[in-house]
């Protein structure tokens, strides 16, 4: 069966009777849509009937709230799924509640196909049932003009479900503690304005969770606080979260599509409160049980400001049933972040999607920019990024070795990861080591070092006084840059040598390990960066125990380097050494393994 982009599954089952059921349609929808995935709860709902249905109003209980939150842990194993629980029709208890919209609701991305757990007695894909299925979407939903429909029949296993509904209740979304005490059809009370807050980087289910009950409980308006600037410097991996805009761009999409009946208003969160310490006209905040405490934290300050406190609903965590041993056990951002190092995050060369190229094409060029030949393509996938080749040789790369270029801040651990590198088979060219045979007496920056700084930066033995030189340049820049200006052409040329040994030797990928690989421009000779980081106080740690420098000193070095957010964002695969050695060997044995899969090989 075809295989479509996105996608609209009705449920119509009860929900007590649903949630068991629930795995298995959610595997059988993912085997046909591959993107986006709308579920819109009708539960009752017939389509055997000889009337059309119609959209009806859900009352929003707590055992819908748990639903929702059941339905988001289960869609965790379909990652590839961005699934979207839309709630128009789903309604808070409130003397203020809109009536539903008779109008068809826009979606970003119009269904191609729309699913239903509605099964016929024979187990067929019986045709008035599935037109009353398509005329029933298309009258809630903008859908694509060829919709298709499937009626699932999930494998549901050997067990026999129950076909009455369980009493068994679902794990709770709203902790015990939060304004009201609860029983599972007890009606969720509505409010006309609220706030939540979060960084929402790369928008997952457990974020999705928090943003539905929200929305649930406003009637007219949800202030988003989106983190940002200082509230992102203790984040784990700061240099690989998204950009503001971008993560501003994914939510607001999200929040339209479930419930375009709110106006959203999406701010920049600059400090611990937020607005909801000082915008009078809220009446609630939803939390996680991470930030709970800062949710009271907000009330507090809200009542020394002579505010009245917000009503808190503190939402449960989802777990993470996949995570290895240095993630969090639950579904989180910094997870995800972590999965990332050692994956390709950019193409390397140039992004043509379903490139056909003759067989005689060589590798002979690497660089090429991309926007003289194609626009951005839409797909974040790396498998769809395909290789510019051309038969022009450019001198700074050989012809028949893959050149990678590490670099980090100092103290990031660059050089144990050349070492790994090493050990699955790389070429190492340490620029550090290049850098002394340069400086060396008889070498090639010696006698134009000595030239442009005097004699007085040598030992008694004509060698250089490295330290004598470097508090010359030190907090110059005029100084410095007569030194670079020398220095790196000189270790560019060494490194090139040591490319032509490493052919010589059979090797099919070389490393280049240079703290100053950017800021030399070497970028230009090799194929792919490679970064090294490491969170600034922990850089410094290990500068001050490894060279016996003062915090000071190894701050103010610090300073004088590319930071790791400005390496990160010219890299194309980065890594962190971060956690115990066992960890940052499984980085670099992915990060090695997927280079294999992309570089060339050439006898």
């Amino acid at each position: 069966m075809a295989v479509f982009r996105s996608g609209l599954l009705v449920l119509t089952t009860p929900l007590a009777s649903l949630a068991p059921r629930l795995a298995p349609i959610l595997t059988s929808a993912a085997r046909l849509v591959n993107h986006t995935l709308y579920v819109h709860l009708q539960p009752g709902m017939s389509l055997g009937g000889p009337a059309q249905p119609q959209s009806s109003v859900v009352q929003a209980t707590f055992e819908v709230l748990d639903f929702i939150t059941h339905l988001y842990a289960g869609a965790d194993v379909h990652r590839h799924l961005d699934v979207r629980v839309l709630l128009t029709n789903i309604g808070a208890k409130s003397a203020f509640l809109p009536p539903l919209s008779s109008s068809v609701q826009n979606l970003a991305h119009p269904p191609e196909v729309v699913l239903t757990d509605f099964q016929t007695l024979d187990g067929s894909q019986y045709n008035p049932v599935k037109q009353q299925l398509e005329r029933y979407a298309t009258s809630c939903y903008s859908c694509c003009p060829q919709l298709a429909s499937v009626l699932l029949y999930p494998d549901y296993g050997p067990e026999e479900l129950p076909t009455e509904p369980l009493d068994v209740l679902l794990p709770s979304t709203i902790r015990p503690a939060s304004p009201v005490a609860r029983s599972p059809k007890q009606p969720v009370r509505g409010y006309h304005r609220g706030a939540v807050g979060g960084t929402f980087d790369r928008l997952h289910n457990a974020h999705k969770v928090l943003l539905s009950v929200a929305c649930v409980l406003a009637q007219e308006q949800l202030v988003v606080g989106v983190a940002d600037k200082d509230l992102l410097k203790s984040k784990l991996l700061p240099e690989l979260l998204q950009p503001y805009t971008e993560r501003v761009e994914h939510l607001s999409e999200f929040l339209v599509d479930i419930k375009p009946s709110l106006t959203f208003d999406i701010i920049p969160l600059l400090d611990p409160y937020g607005p909801a310490g000082s915008n009078p006209s809220l009446e609630f905040l939803v939390v996680s049980e991470e930030t709970y405490r800062g949710g009271m934290a907000v009330n507090r300050f809200r009542l020394e400001n002579d505010l009245e406190e917000l009503a808190l609903y503190q939402i449960q965590l989802l777990k993470d049933q996949s995570h290895q041993d240095n993630e969090e056990d639950k579904v989180s951002s910094s997870s995800f972040r972590q999965r990332m190092l050692g994956n390709l995050l950019q193409p390397p060369y140039v992004c043509l999607p379903s490139l056909s190229l003759p067989s005689w094409v060589g590798w002979k060029c690497w660089r090429v920019k991309t926007e003289e030949f194609c626009p951005k393509h839409e797909s974040e996938d790396p498998s769809n990024w395909f290789l510019l080749l051309y038969l022009q040789k450019r001198p700074e790369l050989p012809t028949q070795l893959y050149v990678i270029g590490l670099t980090g801040i100092s103290g990031s651990g660059k050089s144990s990861v050349a070492q790994r590198l090493k050990g699955l088979g790389a070429f190492i060219i340490d620029s550090d080591h290049l850098g002394h045979r340069a400086y060396a007496p008889g070498g090639p920056a010696y006698q134009p070092v000595v030239e442009a700084f005097g004699t007085d930066i040598l030992h008694k033995d004509g060698i250089i006084n490295r330290k004598v030189l470097g508090s010359r340049v030190f907090g110059n820049k005029k100084q410095l840059k007569i030194l670079t200006d020398i220095m790196w052409p000189v270790i560019a040329k060494l490194a090139r040598e040591e490319m032509d040994q490493a052919m010589a030797e059979g090797k099919h990928v070389c490393v280049i390990d240079a703290a100053m690989l950017l800021e030399a421009g070497w970028q230009n000779m090799v194929h792919e960066v490679w970064t090294v980081v490491i969170p600034e106080t922990e850089a410094i740690r290990r500068i001050v125990e490894r060279d016996g420098l003062s915090e000071a000193a190894a701050q103010s070095r610090l300073q004088s380097q590319m930071s790791g957010q400005q390496l990160v964002d010219q890299s194309h695969v980065v890594l962190s050494t971060l956690w115990e050695p066992h960890v940052t060997q499984r980085q670099v044995e992915k990060a090695w393994t997927l280079l294999q899969k992309r570089i060339p090989r050439t006898s």
